[in-house]
């Protein structure tokens, strides 16, 4: 067989091999008429059709001029960019969405909109304003998808460590008490950075005070569930030598300092024959009361455990504010008791206003954390009016402060598995169902779907349960994939968000550990490299 025959049977045979294996080509994909939503709505098309008909366009849209002049005001504000603020930072604010993925600012930002009567796609949450913005790799030192306890101790210590670990280095493996009880393999944080700086410094959460993403600011821990003497215990160690996340937060630097801490949580603090202050008894086994050593240790503090009761304090007289407001997590706030559930921008109302006395400034870690509970959940509508509540937070928080000399960085700790599916038409429910396709069994699909949760909506024959005869609220649980308890953690990148002095540096594509490095260089604090140094050698 000669050399020429041989290629053209083997072409043959690759055009042959390919169509069996359904190699398909980009009209396949991406069809003129199936984008236009011009393809014909029938049983054999709905495989191929993914956009729909009837898709209207706002009309102002339809002049080219209107997107030229979007255009200019962007290249407007790009170019105010390059006025850099060198301005050494007194104040730092970071805001962390525990599992606010890229898909979930982008879905809560089209719920921002729609909520004002607005297609929602055209609109921005506060933070996607800020000048500069960032990617962050969110893999922990053993993980390639993290939790909230490895990147903790990334974004807040600076340094990675293995998942499930909080304020250790990787040398501590899961469980391992007594290598994390070794002062050596122990990290700092940036709020212990400030408070050597003389700043005051504080945190503020919806989870609880013993969550994993607030304990990076003062935890040593190789199990982030160690978060009462019970719960070591409970992992068969001894609390007597493998302290508790409770009590170190209230006795041991740099939690013993902070003037701020606001969350849920009670009952990690207080012994299992004390009710706690929601009618719930403690859960503690070593007789502490850790809220009576707090306030004897700060007799110009005031503790508070209801809404009423955090906006009647007077920020002017009171040295530190421990509130905490349910036994547990705080609630959803959508399905909260708002008599008695403060929202997260009043936390962080109260708690800048008693900050800003400190005229060396101060540190601040706030957190958005049922974001992520609910895409744990499933529950969509949850996590994207979570989402929308820490915005407001972060606004009003760049309100209060002044640009010049405050930092605020808003950035998440990983993903999770929330997709936005479909071609939707402008303007169509983010919450909703995609109006405008099918499923190649011809019923129409949710708008967002997990990768893994609880629910497939699968009936006993195999077959999609119809949705549009399945009422939602705000708290319904969403379709996912693969069946799974909960949803899981995602690999992305996150974004960070910068306003303040030294925000250009949040650029490009960083590791998470740098976030903390970068603060603390605009603010000159910690051991590391500092604005205040480079003025220096200048």
């Amino acid at each position: 067989m000669s050399k020429i025959l041989f290629l053209k049977l083997l072409f043959i045979f690759l055009i042959i091999t390919l169509a069996s294996g359904r190699i398909v080509d980009d009209i396949s994909f991406h069809n003129p008429q199936n984008l236009a939503g011009q393809m014909v709505k029938t049983r054999n098309s709905i495989s191929v059709e993914k956009v729909g008909v009837n898709k209207p366009t706002p009309e102002e849209e339809k002049d080219p001029e209107f997107w030229r002049s979007v255009a200019r005001e962007q290249v407007l504000r790009n170019l105010e960019k390059q006025k850099l603020n060198v301005n050494k930072a007194k104040n730092i604010i970071m805001f962390l969405g525990d599992g606010m993925s890229l898909s979930t600012v982008a879905a809560a930002r089209m719920l921002k909109g729609q909520r004002k009567n607005h297609t929602g796609e055209e609109d921005s949450l506060s933070f996607e304003k800020f000048p500069h913005a960032a990617f962050s790799k969110t893999y922990c030192a053993n993980a390639q998808v993290a939790d909230s306890a490895c990147t903790a101790t990334a974004y807040l210590c600076g340094v990675k460590g293995n998942i499930v670990t909080i304020g250790v280095s990787a040398n501590v493996e899961y469980n391992n008490c007594s290598a994390s009880m070794d002062p050596a393999n122990q990290v700092s944080s940036i709020a212990a950075w400030a408070q050597k700086a003389g700043k005051s410094t504080g945190f503020i959460t919806t989870t609880t005070l013993t969550h994993a993403s607030p304990s990076g600011t003062y935890a040593h821990v190789a199990n982030r569930l160690y978060e009462s003497d019970a719960d070591v215990m409970s992992f068969g160690q001894d609390p007597a030598t493998c302290m508790d996340m409770a009590h170190q937060l209230v006795t041991q630097e740099p939690g013993r300092n902070f003037n701020i801490m606001m969350g849920g949580g009670m009952a990690k603090f207080l012994p299992k024959n004390i009710k706690d202050f929601h009618g719930n008894n403690g859960i503690r086994e070593d007789g502490r009361n850790l809220l009576s050593t707090w306030q004897a240790m700060h007799p110009g503090g005031v503790f508070v455990s209801n809404r009423e009761e955090l906006l009647n304090v007077n920020t002017s007289n009171v040295s530190h504010i421990m509130g905490i407001f349910n036994t547990k997590a705080m609630d959803y706030y959508a399905v909260s008791d708002k008599s008695q559930q403060p929202s997260l921008a009043e936390m962080t109302e109260t708690a800048l206003n008693l900050l800003q006395r400190n005229e060396k400034g101060y540190f601040i870690f706030i957190e958005g954390g049922h974001i992520d509970t609910a895409h744990h959940e499933n529950k969509a509508g949850i996590s994207l009016d979570e989402t929308l509540e820490f915005d407001k937070a972060i606004q009003l928080a760049r309100d209060m402060t002044d640009p010049e000399e405050t930092l605020i960085v808003v950035t998440a700790d990983h993903g999770h598995g929330l997709t936005i599916n479909g071609y939707p038409g402008r303007g169509t429910s983010i919450l909703g169902l995609n109006q405008h396709d099918l499923g190649a069994d011809g019923l129409k699909y949710s708008t967002l779907s997990y990768a893994l949760g609880p629910q497939q909506f699968i009936d006993e024959h195999g077959q999609r349960v119809d949705l549009d005869g399945i009422p939602r609220d705000i708290d319904s649980i969403y379709p996912s994939y693969v069946k799974s308890n909960d949803g899981h953690h995602s690999g992305e990148d996150v974004g960070v968000f910068a306003s303040g002095p030294f925000d250009h540096l949040f650029t490009g594509v960083l590791e998470q550990n740098a976030i903390p490095h970068l603060m603390a260089y605009a603010a000159c604090i910690g051991d590391g490299l500092t604005m205040c140094d480079d003025n220096v050698e200048e």
